[in-house]
């Protein structure tokens, strides 16, 4: 082979083996959802009674374990006096992961406005793990600093992991 066709056949060699190559490509993971759920009687955050949450996100979770998007909820509470305070929860996702058993995990840090006026909260570590399998809606389940709130169950609107 002469210098000529050695050098035509470079860059066609370069970008062979610069392609994606089928089962060594990077995956992704879209999780979304915009939903309604019920918590367990019991649960509180920062003192405060929750009955539920309200809650959106779109999350794209790759391979390689990192993550981006954003999660927002709105854990509806009652204050000591029985006024509903709700707590804005506002997140920016990490890193995630998922199971094949059709949950998905993803973690970054968020502002909390826990609704009484005070400063907010921010650069809180929260976690999310939401799993859409069974019979039920889904369920999620959040962690919000050192507090993990209990399983809140869907029941209006919908999740998807894909």
């Amino acid at each position: 082979m002469n210098r000529l066709a050695i050098c035509r056949a470079a860059p066609l060699v370069a970008a062979l083996v610069l392609l994606p190559r089928p089962g060594v490509a990077q995956t992704e993971t879209t999780v979304t959802a915009g939903a309604a759920a019920v918590l367990p009687s019991g649960a509180t955050f920062n003192g405060i009674a929750l009955d539920g949450l309200r809650f959106g996100m779109l999350v794209i979770i790759s391979s390689d374990g990192s993550a981006t998007g954003q999660f927002q909820t709105t854990l509806l509470g009652r204050s000591d006096g029985g006024q509903p305070q709700n707590i804005e929860v506002e997140g920016e996702a990490k890193s995630g992961s998922v199971t094949i058993a059709g949950s998905a995990t993803f973690s970054g840090s968020c502002t909390i406005d826990v609704g009484d006026g005070t400063p907010p909260l921010k650069d809180v570590p929260f976690t999310v793990t939401v799993s859409s399998t069974g019979e039920s809606k889904g369920t999620l389940r959040l962690v919000l600093g050192d507090t993990s709130l209990p399983a809140a169950k869907v029941k209006e609107g919908s999740m998807t992991i894909e």
